[in-house]
C-alpha cells in the first residue's frame, strides 16, 4: 500500500523529542562491537581543558561508579583504575547525530535538531501511518536501541514540553491538554534555562515548574526576565514554538514500506514507478506539474541515500517522472548500496508549478518542444543538469559577450534577441566561436581596411580564396572597463574550402593593428 503525505499542516501540532543522551560513548561501543572488541571495562572520553585532560562523557558503567564529566583523568584513574580511554570527536558525534537525523525521516519530513544530543520531530499529521502517536513513538525507540543507542522520547503538544518530559520526566506520550499536570513536577532546569539562572531560582525557593505556575507572571519577568516566562509557558503547552526542519518540506510526498527489505534494482525502479503514478495523481488533482523530485531510500540499518531530478517543465507524467529516475540510478559513479535491503522508499515533490494541458497542432511543433524538453530531462538525470547546457541572448554587440551560456533545465531568459537572417542566406556568426579570440600571425592584407590574402594561424599558412566584409564593430564605450579597440571582421574562406572568421583590432594610422581568429563556420 502507497501511503499520500501532503505539505498541508494541522493547526494543532504534535511533536516527538528524542533524547540521545550516551551519544558519544554509544559511537564508541557501536565501533567496538562491530569490530569484535570485547566492551568489558568503563569507557570515559577525554578533552584537554585548560592543559588537564577531563572526562567530557562517560559510559552507564563509568557513570555508575562516580565518573562524571569534568573529573580529571588523574581523579578518575584514582578511583577507577581499569579505564577504557578515548578522545572527544565533536565531528563524529554530530556526524552521527545528523545521520540518525536524516534516518528520522522515515517518520516525518519536518526533523529538526535538537542540541547535540536531540533531535525533534513534528509527527503532525503522520501517526495515524504507523498506529497512534504510542505505536510511533514505540517503534522508534525499538529501532535506535537495536541499533546500539540509548534513547528516551517523550510526545506532546509543544517542542518544549515534549523536551523537559523525554529529559527530565518518564517520557511517553503527553495527552492533548495535560501538558501542565505532566511538567509540573519538574525541575526548574527543564525548562531549558541557563545555570545561573537555575541557582537563582532555587535561591528564590523555587526549584519546581509549579512553583513558578503558580507565581504571578509579572514580578517573575521583571526579577527573571521575559525569556524565563517565554519558556514557562511554551513548557506548560499554552503557546507553541515552530521547529526549524534541517531540510525543505516537501510539497507532496508518496512511500511505500515493505514487510521484507527489497534490494534489487529492478525492485526498487517497479517501486519508484508506483510512487511516481500515486504522486502523479495528486499533481494532476492540483493541476500541477514537479519540476524537483527526491527519492529516499531507507535501509534497514539506518543509512539513507537520497537521489535528486530535475525537470525543465512542470512534469506530472508517471511514466517519464519513472525514467528520469532509472536513467539517474544508472548513471550514478557511486551506485545506491541496499546493503542488507531497504525497508522503505518516499518519493517527494520538492517544488511544483501550475501545469496547463496544451493542444496539439496538426504541424506538431508543440509535441516537438515537449520532446526536447524530456530529452534535457533524461540527459541532465544522467550526466548532471549543470552538464546541458543552451545560450540565451544577451543585449551587446561584442560577439563573445553576445549570448551566455545556461543550464538548458534553468527558466533563464535573454537581455537581448537573437539577429534574424533570411531563410537560405548564410550564417552571419560561425557555429564555433573561440574564447578568446585566437592570435594570427604573418598576415598579409589590403591596406587601409581590405580582407586578408594570406595569414598563418595554428602554424599553418593559410591562402585566401574568397572573402566577406568587412563588418565593422565598435567597444561598447558606456563600459568604462572596456579598453577593446574597433573590430573588422571577414568571413573568409581558403582555397582548401575551409571557412574562418577573423577580426582586425585597431586601425590603420590609429593603432597597430593585430588579426585574430574568432570562429570557425561549419
Amino acid at each position: 500500500m502507497t501511503d499520500l503525505l501532503s505539505g498541508q499542516l494541522s493547526r494543532h501540532r504534535r511533536y516527538l523529542a528524542l533524547w540521545l543522551p550516551w551519544l558519544p560513548t554509544d559511537r564508541l561501543h557501536r565501533i567496538k562491537r562491530r569490530s569484535g572488541e570485547p566492551a568489558e571495562k568503563p569507557l570515559i572520553v577525554l578533552a584537554r581543558v585548560k592543559s588537564a585532560l577531563r572526562i567530557a562523557h562517560a559510559d552507564r558503567k563509568a557513570h555508575a561508579l562516580g565518573l562524571s564529566p569534568g573529573l580529571t583523568l588523574a581523579d578518575a584513574r584514582a578511583r577507577v583504575p581499569d579505564l577504557d580511554l578515548a578522545d572527544e570527536d565533536a565531528a563524529a558525534d554530530a556526524a552521527l547525530l545528523d545521520h540518525i537525523a536524516d534516518w528520522c525521516d522515515r517518520y516525518t519530513p519536518l526533523v529538526g535538531m535538537d542540541g547535540d544530543d536531540g533531535i525533534m520531530l513534528d509527527i503532525t499529521g503522520c501517526t495515524h501511518l504507523f498506529g497512534g502517536e504510542a505505536a510511533l513513538n514505540a517503534d522508534l525507540v525499538t529501532r535506535l536501541m537495536r541499533m546500539g543507542f540509548s534513547v528516551r522520547s517523550a510526545i506532546a503538544g509543544t517542542p518544549d514540553c515534549a523536551r523537559a518530559v523525554a529529559r527530565y520526566g518518564e517520557g511517553g506520550v503527553v495527552a492533548a491538554g495535560c501538558e501542565a499536570a505532566r511538567v509540573a513536577p519538574l525541575p526548574v532546569a527543564a525548562l531549558g534555562v541557563s545555570g545561573d539562572t537555575v541557582t537563582a531560582l532555587a535561591r528564590a525557593g523555587l526549584r519546581r515548574i509549579k512553583d513558578l505556575a503558580n507565581r504571578p507572571r509579572a514580578p517573575l519577568a521583571a526579577r527573571f526576565g521575559q525569556d524565563l516566562l517565554d519558556r514557562l509557558s511554551r513548557t506548560l503547552g499554552e503557546i507553541d514554538h515552530p521547529l526549524s526542519p534541517r531540510r525543505p518540506l516537501p510539497e507532496l510526498a508518496a512511500e511505500r514500506r515493505f514487510a521484507e527489505p527489497i534490494g534489487r534494482a529492478e525492485d526498487m525502479i517497479a517501486a519508484l514507478g508506483e510512487l511516481a503514478q500515486n504522486l502523479a495523481e495528486c499533481l494532476e488533482a492540483r493541476g500541477h506539474g514537479g519540476r524537483r523530485f527526491e527519492a529516499s531510500f531507507f535501509r534497514t540499518d539506518g543509512a539513507v541515500r537520497r537521489i535528486a531530478v530535475l525537470a525543465g517543465k512542470p512534469l506530472r507524467d508517471a511514466k517519464t517522472l519513472a525514467k528520469l529516475f532509472d536513467e539517474k540510478l544508472d548513471a550514478l559513479a557511486d551506485p545506491v548500496d541496499p546493503g542488507f535491503g531497504f525497508d522503505m522508499i518516499r518519493l517527494d515533490a520538492l517544488a511544483s508549478e501550475a501545469a496547463h494541458h496544451v493542444q496539439t497542432g496538426l504541424d506538431g511543433k508543440e509535441n516537438e518542444t515537449e520532446e526536447i524538453a524530456e530529452l534535457i530531462d533524461r540527459l541532465g538525470a544522467r550526466f548532471g543538469a549543470a552538464s546541458i547546457r543552451r545560450f540565451v541572448p544577451q543585449d551587446s554587440h561584442i560577439p563573445e559577450r553576445a549570448a551566455l551560456s545556461v543550464a538548458a533545465i534553468s527558466d533563464k531568459a535573454g537581455s537581448g534577441a537573437w539577429a534574424q537572417r533570411e531563410e537560405g542566406s548564410p550564417p552571419m556568426r560561425p557555429l564555433r566561436l573561440f574564447d578568446p579570440p585566437e592570435a594570427v600571425d604573418e598576415t598579409l592584407s589590403e591596406v587601409p581596411d581590405g580582407p586578408p590574402i594570406r595569414f598563418r594561424w595554428r602554424r599553418v599558412v593559410r591562402e585566401v580564396a574568397r572573402a566577406e566584409g568587412p563588418e565593422r564593430i565598435a567597444p561598447e564605450w558606456w563600459k568604462r572597463d572596456d579598453k577593446s579597440l574597433t573590430r573588422d571582421y571577414f568571413r573568409v574562406e581558403d582555397r582548401e574550402g575551409h571557412r574562418y572568421w577573423l577580426y582586425r583590432e585597431g586601425m590603420y594610422g590609429q593603432d597597430a593593428p593585430r588579426w585574430f581568429m574568432h570562429g570557425l563556420f561549419a
